[in-house]
């Protein structure tokens, strides 16, 4: 009996090595810091080997049987696990679904037989780094960064960076992230691990911490939150229309005032995130702010969001939300021109700039878990290093 492997679907079996291409290529165990020395790779497609399925009973039941739908969602390029015995006779056919269950057609005697059960995944650190030209996005996708890390990198600085105003042609970053692969193939990233990014001259540098009881948070080198206790902005990646100001001349009003707040222009129904965690103070319409929320925090701060199209779901007053939940939704009601968002900033009921005012930190890491954090971060650092190195590329796993 042969047995036969990484078989496609189209293709009954198909084989690949990776070769030097001008993407360099490492994968990572994770929570491991080893002597790494940057190579370029590239894939190499070699012939695949002869496979002759001579069973006309296996395909039929492939073909028919309801216990292997799944085996016709597949995408292309997908591997199959195949062997036969020396008269090509299918002996066992092993795949992984789309939605991440490992599916197994094994020969009992003269009966094919289904089994399925979840596929076990292996995580692996991944590195990436790019600068930027354009946007953040751009760079990334530049880079060959999935989307989720992407998403993880603004959400990570945001309380650092704009990433609307704040970025400039040259910043870089560098990122080292999870990623998960079963049976060998790569399966959905995960969360970054360690991250820095250039702005302005500033560096900064952020590492993921999970804490006993299970709760993730990201934290500079000596322990103190990235996290502040409000986000710079409601609202990503949108622009300023209208900035805080003691005198603006009002486009309805026709007179000069004070714009105690500031103007997010994005389309209709862009969401709106609240800035921290808090406790509903109004939801409703108010003259000129149009449909408003108004939220009561911590340390005599409250934040109100106006010119809404709609509200969230279930959201009323007393109801208490977390930073970064989706509160409400960009509209033009009110005293509006146009489609936007208007954020104050107010403390003990006096508005503040919101780009400008200082915000309030979370509480730093101490004690043990402070040693305990300095410890973990070692191998993540170290991959840093070389990520940050990197000429604008991201790394792939390599076999």
């Amino acid at each position: 009996m042969r047995p036969r492997a990484a078989a496609t679907r189209g293709q009954w079996l198909a084989a690949s090595v990776f070769a030097v291409s001008g993407l360099a290529a490492f994968g990572l165990v994770a929570n491991t810091a080893p002597e790494l020395v940057p190579t370029h790779t590239v894939s190499v497609a070699l012939p695949a080997p002869e496979l002759a399925v001579v069973d006309p009973a296996a395909l039929e039941f492939l073909r028919t049987s309801a216990s292997v739908r799944a085996l016709y969602q597949l995408r292309p390029g997908k591997a199959l696990n195949v062997e036969t015995d020396d008269d090509g006779r299918l002996v066992a056919l092993r795949f992984v679904t789309p939605d991440g269950v490992r599916l197994s057609v094994g020969r009992v005697g003269e009966r094919l037989v289904v089994s399925s059960a979840p596929a076990p995944a292996e995580v692996r650190w991944l590195m990436g780094s790019g600068e930027i030209q354009s946007s953040l996005f751009g760079a990334a996708d530049a880079a060959g960064l999935p989307e989720a890390v992407t998403l993880q990198i603004a959400d990570v600085f945001g309380g650092d960076i704009d990433f609307y105003q704040d970025l400039r042609r040259g910043d870089r970053f560098a990122v080292v992230y999870e990623m998960r692969y079963i049976d060998g193939e790569p399966a959905g990233a995960g969360r970054i691990v360690a991250a820095q990014f250039e702005n302005r001259g500033r560096l900064l540098r952020a590492f993921l911490w999970r804490g006993d009881d299970g709760s993730e948070s990201y934290y500079t080198d000596n322990g103190m939150p990235m996290k502040k206790a409000f986000l710079r902005s409601p609202m990503e990646f949108s622009r300023i229309t209208s900035g805080f100001s003691s005198a603006r001349f009002h486009p309805i009003l026709q007179s000069w005032r004070a714009h105690k707040g500031v103007d997010y222009g994005a389309p209709t129904g862009t969401p709106v995130r609240a800035t921290a965690n808090a406790k509903v103070e109004f939801v409703g319409t108010r003259t000129g702010y149009g449909n408003v929320i108004e939220l009561r925090h911590q340390r005599g701060i409250s934040t109100l969001y106006a010119h809404l199209s709609g509200f969230a779901p279930q959201l009323r007053a007393g109801t208490r939300v977390s930073q970064g939940d989706v509160i409400g939704y960009v509209g033009q009601t009110g005293w509006a021109t146009g489609p936007h968002l208007h954020y104050e900033f107010r403390v003990d009921g006096e508005q503040r700039n919101p780009l400008t005012v200082a915000l309030p930190s979370s509480e730093p890491l101490v004690g043990a878990q402070r040693a305990a954090f300095g410890e973990a971060i070692v191998a993540a650092g170290a991959q840093l290093a070389i990520a940050r190195q990197l000429p604008g590329i991201a790394l792939a796993a390599g076999d």
